[in-house]
């Protein structure tokens, strides 16, 4: 551990980033080419003065923290395995929630203001969400293991399957099954695979019965309808982008056009940004997954 590097890490790779880059809007005042330490903490979900204690050598950071700092400063894999050596700390799962993201991913996530985007795992574990997708899909579960992944709390966790009309909580069953049985053809001797597929064996008659059915297709695009209270039931389109290692998923909604889904978006941008601005959410479970 050397938190006096870590800090100086940090500046040098601070200074390099612009603004506009990673969603800042540029003042015609900027004194600076790079970010200021308040907008590093904010896209970090940190305080502005735990910020400049990190960059003073004065602070610990935890995973978490050092996965949002990366993402924040896009840094490349090799740089963000470096930031948790400095911080004498353990290399993350490649899919648990502090999993890296690939600095092209975040940049196309940081250009799509106008629709609900998120980028996850293959098993589901939410990584990232614009402000849209936040409002409209609430914030990801704050766990660690398996629970962290939607795909295991829809087969362990009633609540879950709550954003979605009850009948057709079957057709997301069956996708997701058949989406995790792809994953295990990918990389099944990894321990984080093992591991989900041996839990939901263990906890889920239901995930039993259609694993041994054995269904194969990844889940690269779907017609969703979503259970907002505000608004009623939002029918959209669910695309995926999958980075070149099938590690991760750029989702995003869109609506189709001439439906009422056009005006519900419109409205979700007014009235769920509202409630992230007062720290409210409409009641809901958790995101869907493509």
């Amino acid at each position: 551990m050397d938190l006096d590097a870590l800090g100086s890490f940090l500046r040098k790779r601070r200074d390099r980033v612009r603004p506009q880059d990673v969603g800042v809007a540029v003042g015609p005042r900027r004194r600076v080419p790079g970010l200021r330490r308040d907008e590093v903490a904010l896209l970090a979900g940190a305080s502005t003065d735990y910020y400049i204690q990190l960059e003073r050598g004065d602070a610990q950071p935890s995973e978490q923290m050092l996965a949002a700092l990366s993402r924040a400063l896009r840094l490349t894999h090799d740089e963000r395995d470096y930031l948790f050596q400095l911080a004498g700390r353990s290399l993350p799962s490649a899919t648990g929630p502090s999993a890296h993201v690939p600095p092209a991913m975040l940049d196309l996530l940081d250009r799509l203001q106008t629709t609900p985007a998120m980028v996850i795992t293959d098993l589901h574990v939410t990584l990232v969400q614009n402000p849209l997708a936040r409002a409209l899909l609430g914030a990801p579960v704050a766990a660690k293991g398996p629970r962290a992944s939607f795909l295991y709390r829809w087969f362990t966790e009633p609540e879950a399957r709550q954003i979605y009309p009850e009948n057709e909580h079957d057709h997301h069953t069956r996708a997701l099954v058949a989406d995790l049985r792809a994953v295990v053809g990918r990389r099944g001797r990894d321990s984080d695979v093992r591991t989900m597929v041996d839990n939901l064996l263990r906890y889920s008659e239901e995930f039993t019965d259609l694993w041994e059915q054995q269904d194969v297709a990844i889940r690269r695009d779907d017609r969703k309808r979503l259970l907002y209270p505000p608004l009623g039931v939002i029918d959209l389109n669910c695309l995926a982008l999958h980075s070149a290692d099938g590690l991760h998923r750029l989702l995003w909604f869109t609506a189709p056009p001439g439906t009422a889904a056009v005006e519900q978006l419109e409205l979700l941008a007014v009235i769920g940004l509202q409630q992230l601005d007062t720290g409210t959410t409409a009641p809901q479970a958790q995101p869907p997954h493509g």
